[in-house]
């Protein structure tokens, strides 16, 4: 039976969102289904309204700036120390040992003690944008939107620490509701993953560079193009359309970041890329330069294995780990029907009755699980940026920080082994927020009547308030969605 009144909207906060906070169960209960929809209308919905962070240009020039300065400093104060033991030992040899006079150059300041190297205090910026916006979120349907998106497109900080932060915003945020054509193609040519997957340094092996430099292909941002980002595995695609397809995108590059105006922007190098019409999934491509990519790119979108492949992640991402086939087929259909309108998708996804299974299997992955415990405690003002960023880190989800091209898994068995270790950080939380709010206030606020009769009265027996907190944080309907 489809749940109605406070436990659907219970459910679809929790589902859809992250998790329920001070009076929200009771302000969708009309309609949870229209607040999502509606969630869906906002203007500028899955936008982050700052103006304060750089662009992945900007800041790819910037931290560039920071390493050649840092690598500076650290050669003058080499020098002076080189100059200073020359002349103490000049000194020394003129008789005046007990000399300490020093004529070199004082060695550069250091940062003052807890503060943050420049890339490091962007990255920050980011993510305090980032917690910022899900923690604020009344339904937060588009966020996690944005939060699904981002971890099938992922790219990693280890490589692209500068870009991570404004790829989300740049490819993934301003697509977030519109066509998945365009999503793919701002994912594809946005230089964090140009760089993330290697493209910068693909050459086609009869350009005019390669040929120059004998040097040839790189296949990852083809191959993981098909097989991730649309396709999928399995869908028919041979190593021959992926050598292929790496040809077409050779020349996809960008400007180096010396470069003092443009640097770090998409550019089209034609004398990197591989001349010549290439065939792709039996179809052949002419040589129209960045628009050859930019068409195969287009039929991968109209593929009916993207379709399929599109909705069954979807769903598993927010329904179950084994999502009913019915849902996939509905999602499937809207995804070919609409041309890749992901507004359209969303209102499938949230509208067919198979997403409204009472049964919580899903458990939350642990940027998901920290989300809702900020939210549900308005605790974000109250926990450091960096004590958020390290929480997830040591729960194994690093902020933008994935461990293979394919993002972190959906899949309950990558986190289960894991959740014991939450434990620590829901005694931190419950620490900083206890005495804010009554817990059984607080476990209303967040499960309503998800809450079992044993976790109230687990929560209400609590030996203290603090314990109260860690325990409703920990359990079994707040780790589940």
């Amino acid at each position: 039976m489809t749940p109605r009144g406070k436990q659907a909207a219970a459910l679809a906060l929790h589902r859809f969102g992250f998790g329920g906070a001070r009076g929200t169960i009771a302000a969708i209960a009309g309609d949870p289904r229209g607040a999502l929809l509606a969630d869906l209308e906002r203007p500028r919905a899955g936008q982050i309204a700052t103006t304060n962070l750089p662009s992945s240009a900007q800041a790819v020039r910037v931290v560039f700036e920071f390493h050649v300065e840092q690598r500076a400093r650290q050669k003058l104060a080499q020098r002076a120390k080189k100059d200073e033991q020359e002349q103490l030992a000049a000194l020394a040899l003129a008789g005046a040992k007990s000399a300490s006079l020093s004529l070199a150059e004082p060695p550069a300041p250091k940062l003052q003690s807890g503060t943050p190297a420049l890339p490091t205090r962007l990255m920050q910026d980011e993510a305090q944008a980032r917690f910022d916006a899900a923690t604020g979120a009344d339904i937060g349907f588009v966020e996690r939107l944005v939060w699904f998106w981002s971890n099938h497109f992922c790219v990693s900080a280890d490589k692209v620490v500068a870009m991570a932060g404004p790829y989300e915003r740049e490819a993934i945020r301003r697509h977030v509701l519109g066509r998945f054509a365009d999503l793919l193609q701002a994912v594809e040519s946005h230089p964090a993953m140009l760089l993330y997957l290697d493209n910068v340094g693909s050459i086609g092996p009869n350009s005019l560079a390669g040929i120059d430099r004998d040097k040839g292909l790189n296949e990852n941002l083809a191959r993981e193009t098909l097989e991730l980002h649309t396709l999928g595995v399995r869908s028919g695609y041979s190593q021959a359309d992926v050598t292929n397809f790496a040809k077409v995108l050779t020349g996809w590059t960008w400007l180096p970041p010396g470069e003092p105006l443009h640097g770090g922007e998409f550019v089209f190098n034609k004398l990197l890329h591989e001349p010549g019409p290439q065939t792709v999934l039996g179809k052949s491509y002419p040589d129209t330069g960045v628009g050859q990519g930019r068409a195969v790119l287009a039929d991968l979108v109209r593929h009916p294995a993207t379709a399929r492949h599109i909705a069954e992640q979807l769903a598993a991402h927010f329904v179950a780990d084994e999502p009913p086939p019915a849902l996939v087929g509905k999602l499937e259909k809207t995804f070919r029907d609409s041309g890749g309108d992901l507004k359209q998708v969303a209102k499938t996804l949230v509208t067919a009755d198979e997403s409204w299974t009472p049964h919580r299997t899903k458990l939350k992955k642990p940027s998901e699980w920290i989300a809702g415990a900020l939210h549900l405690a308005d605790a974000e003002s109250v926990v450091p940026v960096a004590r958020i960023m390290g929480a997830q880190a040591a729960l194994g989800e690093a902020l933008w920080r994935p461990p293979a091209p394919n993002g972190f898994s959906d899949r309950e068995a990558a986190w289960i082994d894991g959740v014991p270790h939450r434990l620590d950080l829901a005694n931190e939380f419950a620490g900083r927020i206890a005495g804010q709010r009554d817990p059984l206030a607080l476990l209303d606020d967040a499960l309503g009547p998800l809450a079992s009769g044993e976790t109230r009265d687990t929560v209400a027996r609590a030996e203290s308030r603090s314990q109260a907190v860690a325990l409703l944080l920990m359990a079994p309907e707040f780790l589940r969605r």
